[in-house]
């Protein structure tokens, strides 16, 4: 694998020689997100670089190379009992751990077990002058300073060319089952908010047409007890309907032209957004926002930001439209200083982030 290696970081060289934007991807199924390069850019394409470089059961650590399946790790894990808790989205059999890290998206999990980021533990990464950096560890004692390594998580790989990352996992829940509740979205928002505040085993919470889900994972004493104070119908398909909101097969977002993503407070109130259907996770703090016609992201953003919140357009059929909220003018001089330390030619992904960069 380090000639491998060698080779990209000899074709970064080259390219931040010659001013020549280097588009990075692995498998591809998170192809659609972001905002397209600027140039036309020459791929680097780092799907060969796989496989799982030390896994510790015990340790609840593993270390894999980025062009890792998704697929390879979460088998792997599973015969141990174990699970990447943050239940990353595939979209795809092809999907990677390096693609998992760049896009920095989680699962219905997130609320309560932590986003991508809190299980980072330790990257190696080629930066825009083809130089083999290590950052963290893999034990959470070495992740001391500055977490460089969880920079790189949501980057859209415009900070570095991930190769190793190491994460964090926990043990598989002994038990698991959902629960579903009739109700309208105000009462939905209030109870989940007030669950929450609770010390109940509740790992994920779904709202969509009048319809409350609520997972609860843990042991039997704990579930069944949980399963009592709440009330509900027991969902049969508890599994199959949690796939199909973290892989997008659910109804929902299969008949939307387009998708917005919206993250807010999660005591929000019913955010009234005209022609649109909504999908809420999080206890709140994520709306999807699904329409069948393109809907103005100005209104879209004005709103969201008159709330306190960030919309992103996650599935954007307009070019036009920009993809991620623009930040401050304080946290982008923050961006523009680690892009010119980490890629100070401005090669890799140029564009998938923002424009400026």
């Amino acid at each position: 694998m380090q000639t491998l290696i060698d080779q990209f970081a000899s074709t970064i060289r080259t390219a931040a020689e010659n001013q020549r934007p280097l588009h990075i991807q692995g498998g591809g199924s998170k192809a659609f997100y972001g905002r397209p390069l600027i140039n036309p850019a020459e791929k680097l394409d780092v799907s060969a670089l796989q496989g799982i470089i030390d896994y510790e059961p015990t340790e609840l650590v593993i270390t894999a190379r980025a062009g890792t399946t998704l697929a390879t790790i979460e088998s792997l894990l599973q015969q141990n009992n174990q699970m990447l808790a943050f239940e990353p989205p595939y979209f795809a059999n092809s999907a990677t751990l390096g693609g998992c890290i760049a896009t920095g998206l989680s699962g219905p999990r997130r609320a309560s077990a932590g986003a991508v980021r809190d299980f980072v533990l330790g990257v190696r990464i080629l930066d825009g002058n083809g130089r083999d950096l290590r950052f963290g560890g893999q034990v959470m004692k070495n992740v001391a300073g500055y977490d460089v390594s969880r920079l790189m998580v949501g980057a859209m790989g415009t900070l570095g060319v991930l190769l190793e990352i190491s994460l964090k996992v926990l043990p598989i829940p002994a038990v698991e089952r959902t629960l579903s509740l009739d109700m309208d979205e105000a009462h939905a928002i209030e109870y989940m908010n007030r669950w929450a505040g609770k010390p109940l085993p509740i790992s994920a919470t779904g709202f969509v047409d009048d319809r409350l889900f609520i997972r609860l994972s843990g042991a039997e004493s704990a579930v069944h007890a949980a399963q009592i104070q709440l009330g509900g119908e027991i969902n049969q398909e508890s599994e199959m309907f949690w796939k199909s909101v973290r892989e997008h097969s659910h109804n929902f977002f299969k008949s939307a032209k387009s998708l917005w993503r919206l993250s807010v407070k999660s005591t929000t109130p019913p955010i009234k957004l005209p022609q649109s259907t909504q999908f809420i996770e999080w206890n709140g703090a994520l709306r999807w926002l699904a329409y069948q016609e393109t809907m103005p992201a100005d209104i879209i953003r004005q709103i969201t930001r008159e709330i306190g919140g960030s919309a992103t357009f996650f599935r954007n059929t307009d070019p036009a439209i920009p993809v991620f909220q623009q930040p401050g003018p304080a946290l982008m001089h923050v961006h523009r200083q680690l892009k010119k330390q980490f890629d100070p030619a401005g090669i890799l992904n140029p564009g998938r982030l923002y424009p400026q960069f």
